[in-house]
């Protein structure tokens, strides 16, 4: 069986997110199937597998393929849909109005296809990973299954999760508990290097504390972490204290939400001792800085966290599948509000290409998100020509303020290329988004 590589991306800047080789330029990738074999110079790898094909990244950048620790795919068809009421004043009336109406509605192709289409996106944007967590009350059987089908035809990494909630009444929890159970049994018994599973919860607010036991319960039957949205707004803390008598972070403590295989995305409403539990129990911490100011959620202290030990990664909750923005976002959020032009340099770019990183590595049982031998071969090529000198320094001022997911040119997930020169090799584009767009226009009539 030969082992030699298969394929070659190389001539390009190549930004390896590893300490140990940050940048090179003339640098090269080489693949052998889903994995990386090796790094180095162009000019050598080329000479030493002469066979392999050859992506030429024009002197552009090569990178690890960007990873979205909190996702909405099915938030898809939200996009330019008219409300039928008045415009929401408060978060709350954001979720009744808008996003549980939507989600109600939609039909298990819905789910298919608002998941296909948003795949694509992150396709064209570099993104190369999702932590999505879904919820679909109409049609809940098989809707993680229908998710994974749009993983396997796009070819996106998938970590999935269905929420449970009460609000829907006792047969949707019910309904909800069972697909998480079913669809990480299937993960487990059916393992595929794309797919991976969660356990999806809403939010502390709208789980009662006997279905919170179950879901745990649940998990620790199937060796499983948590998906869950943490305090994302102060109505969260408000209704935990006044029905439970503690705050948010603490109640998932007391019944064993909390720990290092769990997300919990945005803890804005978050006080010391919580920062000190998130830690201890090595919780990640995703933060969603466009759908935070979107949502006038208020701020997450997740710089503070950082500086505290806890792990944060970034996440753009739907509002993005490009993370670069969401970078972009989070550089100039924390500047803003801690009226700081220095804050903030450090840590967004920590967020999203070493804590994602970890994160994906552990849920996929390989190294992701570097470009190191042995990881997984997802990578990007960005059309990048620098006007200023790059350097080991100053990657991160380049990637802030030169590229976009729009730069992006090529995409490869598991060493299979999903576009190259903007070209999606494996997809009818042109018809995904005529279905996409019909089946929208019946769930807008739905609405």
């Amino acid at each position: 069986m030969d082992t030699s590589p298969n394929l070659l991306v190389g001539n390009g800047w190549l930004i390896a997110q590893d300490e140990r080789q940050p940048l090179l330029k003339g640098g090269c990738v080489a693949i052998c199937g889903e994995q990386i074999a090796a790094i180095g110079e162009t000019a050598v790898l080329r000479s030493r597998y002469p066979h392999a094909e050859f992506i030429d990244a024009r002197g552009g950048l090569i990178m690890p393929g960007l990873i979205n620790t909190h996702m909405h795919l099915y938030s898809t068809f939200a996009r330019g849909m008219a409300l039928k009421d008045a415009a929401p004043g408060n978060f709350n009336q954001i979720l009744e109005r808008l996003w549980w109406r939507l989600d109600r509605v939609l039909t298990l192709e819905d789910v298919y296809l608002s998941a296909l289409v948003a795949m694509i996106d992150c396709i064209r944007n570099g993104t190369t990973t999702i932590f999505d967590h879904h919820s679909s009350p109409g049609a809940v059987e098989g809707s993680l299954f229908r998710i994974a089908d749009a993983a396997r035809l796009t070819g996106i990494r998938s970590c999935l999760c269905y929420e449970v909630t009460d609000r829907d009444g006792a047969h949707v929890a019910d309904q909800s508990i069972a697909e998480n159970q079913a669809f990480l049994r299937h993960c487990a018994s059916s393992p595929e290097s794309l797919l991976r599973g969660l356990f999806g919860l809403h939010a502390s607010f709208t789980v009662r504390d006997a279905t919170l036991d179950r879901c745990v319960h649940a998990v620790r039957q199937l060796d499983a972490g948590f998906h869950v949205h943490v305090a994302e707004a102060h109505s969260d803390l408000d209704h935990c204290l006044r029905e439970h008598g503690k705050r948010v972070v603490e109640r998932f403590r007391d019944h064993g939400v909390l720990g290092s295989r769990t997300v919990a995305a945005h803890c804005v409403h978050v006080n010391d001792h919580e920062i000190e539990l998130l830690k201890e129990s090595q919780t990640l911490v995703v933060h969603n800085p466009e759908s935070n100011m979107g949502n006038a959620v208020g701020y997450a202290p997740v710089i503070d966290m950082m500086h505290r030990g806890v792990r944060v990664g970034l996440g753009s909750d739907g509002y993005s599948c490009d993370m670069f923005e969401s970078l972009k976002v989070a550089n100039l959020l924390h500047k803003h509000q801690s009226g700081k032009p220095d804050a903030a340099w450090a840590e967004p770019p920590a967020m999203l290409f070493e804590q994602n990183a970890t994160a994906a590595s552990q849920c996929f049982d390989r190294p992701v998100g570097k470009l190191v031998p042995g990881a997984l071969a997802d990578i990007v090529v960005a059309d990048y020509d620098s006007p200023t000198p790059l350097t080991d320094a100053n990657i991160t001022g380049h990637l802030l303020f030169g590229v976009s997911g729009r730069s992006v040119q090529t995409t490869i997930v598991g060493g299979r290329v999903l576009m190259k020169d903007r070209e999606l090799l494996h997809l009818d584009y042109t018809e995904a988004m005529l279905r996409a767009r019909e089946a929208a226009a019946n769930v807008w009539d739905r609405f």
